[in-house]
This record gives structure tokens, C-alpha cells and sequence, in this order.
């Protein structure tokens, strides 16, 4: 074995023993409480990627950590009670997933530590004060609504080049997601399109949006996605299929439901940014200081499947540029 490979292979081990032997010095159990807006899956417990992720790091589930999570299945006004319900029973910190949820946490306690994820722009939705130097009890990672947001109307401009009317579906009572969708406006104005609005603030509310769509067909759809669109996405994937309309996405995950295009970013990359957090917060550092990161690069997923079931022609510049063709 080559030197210069035993001691790159030495130090891989080192590094894991420090990261394990950090999470195990004190011996004490650490309590996590995970809050968000989606459906409580089995376990009742925090999402299995941020798990793995943190059980990399030396916190092994039952030894260094336990894990207490509250989902408000799609219901909004019930995280103020939930978050609540997780400072009561004392947890080290407070993982919230989405603006919602962050909020509420924020709302609830000003002294609990609090690691935010897929929560939208934080400067702009108030929950931080800086980038840099966050202040306060909450940090964690950003969403740069604007840029992204931007970005997505320009690849549908350039993937259906005679698009003029793009719907965008979205939860208006997200108040994240309603500052992403004047971001869409904005962008909308440079490019010369019309935006038709599309805002839905419970499952019932895609049967009118649906409607909407059916009387005055957009040339493209935009949906933005938080717990209710997700839960929705499927009633979502079956009309644009049914009446051909390209839409765009934010997540790939989408794309490889049926959905046609995507740009975002990694949902591996969120968990393990969102998880070193926690595990600087549980090795005492303050929130305060920890500035905020975000994604190092965001994702263009295409499904020419779907493509070929709408009749439409993929442009070679995109393709180029994919990351990845289904």
C-alpha cells in the first residue's frame, strides 16, 4: 500500500473515532425533538436520512440521542400546540422542517435551540436576523427563494420557448412559500410572461385550482412544494398528465414519480448540513453564532419519458446541462 494512501486511510479512521468520541464524552442521552407540517410516518420519530446522517456522526439512536417528533398532518394552526408540546418536555433542541414549523418553534421559545431546514429564504421570512451571525436561538440552513425561483421560470421559458400564461401552485398559507411566489412574479415581469395565480390553502382547494386550470389552460405550471403540495402531488402528476401541460418542480423526487422537469437542490445534501448543526448544537455551540449555510449546487433532473408522453421536444441546451435524464 502506498504511503500516502495508508495515512489518508488512518485518517478517515481518526476522524470517525473523534466524531463518535464527541458524541459519547459526557454519556449524556440527548433529546431531539423534530417538528413539522407533513404526515407522521410509523416510527413517529425524525426523517431515517437525518438519522443515518447524525448516527454517522457518533449518535447512535437509544445510546447518544432519542428523538421526539411531532407532525401536524398538513395543519398548519396545530404547530404552535406541538412545538409546545416539545419545549414542555424539554428537549436539547428543536429540528423544524419548513417555514411553518420554524416559525412556530421560533414563536414558542427563545431559548431552546432551534435547526431549520427546507424553511424557505430565513432572512426574508424573519426567522434570522443574518446570514452570518444569526443572533438569537435558530439557525440552520437557507433557501434562496429569489435566485431559484428565477431560475426555474427561465428553464420553463427555455423548455417551452412560446410559454407566455405559467400557473404556479402554491400553499398561500405558507408564508414562505407566498414570498416565493411574488419572487415568481418579479421574474415573470423580466421574461414577458403572465403568472396566473394559484394558491391553495387545503386539500379541497386543488379541486378549484384544477377547475381554474381546465377553463383557462396555462401554457405551463409551476408548483411550489411544501407539506400540502407534497401530500397533493400526485392529483397534481395526473392532470398536467391528462391534459399534456409541461411543468416544472422543485424536487427530483417528483421527476422520478412521472413529474417532468426539476431544479433544486439534494434533499442527502440538506439532511447532512441540517445534521451537522445538531450535532455542533448537542457539542455546545450556540446557534447565535453558527452562521447559515446553504446548498453548494442545485440539481436539473429531466424525464424524457414524460417528455415523449406530452409531445414535447427536450432542447439540446438542457439536456446538456442535466444532471441527471430519466
Amino acid at each position: 500500500m502506498e504511503r500516502r494512501t495508508f495515512i489518508g486511510i488512518v485518517g478517515s479512521g481518526l476522524l470517525a473515532c473523534a466524531h463518535i468520541a464527541g458524541a459519547q464524552q459526557t454519556g449524556k442521552v440527548s433529546r431531539v425533538g423534530f417538528l413539522a407540517n407533513g404526515v407522521r410516518p410509523p416510527d413517529g420519530a425524525a426523517p431515517v436520512p437525518l438519522r443515518e446522517e447524525l448516527r454517522s456522526l457518533g449518535y447512535t439512536e437509544g445510546k447518544e440521542i432519542t428523538y421526539e417528533g411531532r407532525w401536524s398532518e398538513g395543519r398548519i394552526e396545530r404547530l404552535p400546540e406541538l412545538a409546545a408540546e416539545l419545549v414542555t418536555h424539554k428537549v436539547d433542541l428543536i429540528i423544524a422542517f419548513g417555514g411553518p414549523a420554524a416559525e412556530a418553534a421560533k414563536q414558542t421559545s427563545s431559548t431552546t435551540p432551534i435547526i431549520v431546514f427546507n424553511a424557505g429564504d430565513v432572512v426574508d421570512t424573519g426567522l434570522i436576523a443574518n446570514l452570518a451571525r444569526p443572533g438569537g436561538n435558530v439557525t440552520g440552513v437557507n433557501d434562496p427563494a429569489a435566485v431559484l425561483s428565477a431560475k426555474r421560470l427561465e428553464i420553463l421559458n427555455e423548455l417551452v420557448p412560446d410559454a407566455k400564461r405559467v400557473a404556479v401552485l402554491w400553499n398561500a398559507g405558507n408564508y414562505s412559500m407566498t414570498l416565493r411566489y411574488r419572487e415568481i412574479e418579479k421574474a415573470a415581469q423580466r421574461l414577458r410572461m403572465s403568472i396566473d395565480p394559484l394558491g391553495v390553502r387545503e386539500p379541497d382547494d386543488f379541486d378549484a385550482a384544477m377547475a381554474a386550470m381546465t377553463r383557462a389552460r396555462p401554457d405551463a405550471l409551476m408548483m411550489l412544494t411544501d407539506a400540502l403540495t407534497n401530500l397533493n402531488r400526485q392529483r397534481v402528476l395526473d392532470y398536467v398528465s391528462a391534459r399534456k401541460i409541461p411543468a416544472i418542480y422543485e424536487f427530483d423526487y417528483v421527476v422520478r414519480a412521472g413529474g417532468l422537469i426539476s431544479y433544486g437542490s439534494d434533499q442527502g445534501e440538506i439532511f447532512k448540513l441540517a445534521a451537522s448543526y445538531v450535532a455542533k448544537v448537542l457539542k455546545g455551540a450556540k446557534p447565535a453564532d453558527l452562521p447559515v449555510e446553504q446548498p453548494n449546487r442545485y440539481f436539473l433532473v429531466i424525464n424524457l419519458k414524460t417528455a415523449k408522453a406530452l409531445g414535447l421536444t427536450i432542447p439540446q441546451s438542457l439536456l446538456l446541462r442535466a444532471d441527471e435524464v430519466i
